[in-house]
């Protein structure tokens, strides 16, 4: 029996408001981290509690997690890529204002389709390269490299750490989407993200006994920090078992663009609540940037 999918604009508000959500954990993470918190920590809270969440679903669902040889290589490829992506999503927003990095992030994209170019796909069509080129000089606006250029601004070294950050998590992201595209469709949704956040909280874990980040499962200082960590774990939580559960009536392959409303949510979020704020500029620029990925998705998915 075919499931029943949502009306579309239900679909979208369920959408919009999942990236809403998305992007209000990097919110709390941001307050969290501003207060003590180690990065390391976030994310083993963070993927910890959504594989339980996955874990309850696949039981009742009676999912198998059964895996053969070559499909688990590439989960364990595809769990590492997300632990990568995580730190460095969280690095650059423990750095640079939330909007900036989610919208350096939001390129990944971009890097799925020169990977799966490079890797033996087809080719961009000239209306993508035209909107890649696009998505990228809005992106040197919005990063305010104009301003700096001009003399009337500099580089500042965490706002360069954070920019970085966000440009590895992109890329590393847009590997993942590959992997999960072209290796892993075959496999039930919740099953591979259940593993995935699995593969998440073992490479923190292990990250964590290596010391490899200094500082990693330091503790919030105050109150407000511990609430800021439990926010951030609830919005993520919530938002990513959320997305898996309703799936099947979302109609994703036609609706996903709509979760690039989460690096304008970041915008708007930061301006509230962490009183970031960007420049008539750098918000046309970011506006150039997602109005781009929200025409490449659309064309990628037609």
């Amino acid at each position: 029996m075919q499931t029943q999918l949502f009306p579309r604009h239900i679909t979208v508000l369920l959408l919009a408001g999942l990236a809403c959500a998305f992007a209000g954990n990097h919110i709390a993470a941001r307050i969290a981290f501003d207060d003590g918190a180690g990065l390391l920590l976030a994310i083993l809270c963070r993927s910890g509690v959504t594989m339980l969440v996955l874990g309850i679903l696949v039981i009742l669902r009676g999912e198998s997690v059964r895996l053969g040889s070559t499909i688990a290589g590439w989960q364990l490829l595809m769990g590492s890529l997300i632990a990568l992506q995580s730190i460095c999503i969280y690095s650059a927003v423990a750095r640079i204002p939330v909007g900036l990095a989610l919208l350096v992030v939001n390129l990944s994209p971009v890097f799925l389709a020169l990977l799966t170019y490079v890797l033996g796909g087809p080719a961009p069509t000239r209306r993508s390269v035209v909107l890649m080129a696009g998505i990228f000089c809005g992106l040197l606006i919005a990063l305010d490299v104009p301003t700096i250029l001009a003399g009337q601004g500099q580089f500042d070294h965490r706002w360069m750490e954070g920019v970085f950050f966000s440009f590895v998590g992109a890329a590393v992201f847009g590997g993942a989407m590959w992997v999960s595209e072209n290796r892993l469709s075959n496999m039930a949704g919740t099953v591979r993200s259940m593993l995935t956040m699995a593969l998440v909280f073992v490479v923190a874990l292990l990250a964590s006994a290596m010391e490899a980040l200094p500082g990693g499962l330091s503790v919030p200082a105050s109150a407000g920090g511990w609430l800021a960590l439990s926010f951030l774990v609830l919005l993520y939580g919530a938002a990513f078992s959320t997305l898996f559960i309703l799936m099947p009536r979302l109609d994703i392959a036609r609706n996903a663009p709509v979760m690039n409303v989460e690096p304008v949510a970041g915008l708007v979020f930061g301006w509230l609540i962490l009183d970031q704020q960007l420049s008539a500029l750098q918000l046309v620029g970011g506006g150039m940037v997602v109005a781009g990925v929200v025409l490449l998705a659309y064309r990628r998915q037609a």
